[in-house]
């Protein structure tokens, strides 16, 4: 379970930070200089580590249905923010069939739907 927040997260938070560095308004050469170098730490780094985490979890619901096994559990719902994070940020269009399978058996669940009646609907962008 400590995988999602202390391994899965991480990378998406930088992605998040990086992208809003490169589009901060700011003077014209510091504004390019901030693009530059926020393209090459995704580009040498978060990307990468975004893709071996992503093909990680795929390759884990090759497995089976849910992430520790055949039933749902805790793990799941750990699981559901970093998968759900990455959605949004990255998009799965067709290139994580059991990524996008899990989201929609997750936004499927009783529990899950109450939540969101409870506590309002949320976006990741």
């Amino acid at each position: 379970m400590h995988y999602a927040e202390g391994s899965a997260m991480p990378p998406l938070l930088l992605k998040l930070v990086f992208n809003r560095i490169a589009n901060q308004r700011a003077p014209f050469f510091i504004r390019a200089v901030l693009r530059q170098v926020s393209k090459q730490v995704q580009k040498g780094f978060i990307d990468p580590q975004l893709a071996l985490h992503i093909g990680f979890w795929e390759a884990e619901l090759a497995k089976h249905s849910w992430f520790a096994g055949g039933e749902f559990t805790a793990v799941d719902i750990q699981m559901s923010f970093p998968v759900e994070a990455a959605a949004a940020r990255l998009g799965y269009e067709g290139k994580y069939p059991r990524l996008q399978s899990f989201l929609e058996r997750i936004h499927a669940r009783p529990a899950y739907r109450l939540a969101l009646k409870r506590g309002g609907p949320f976006a990741l962008a």
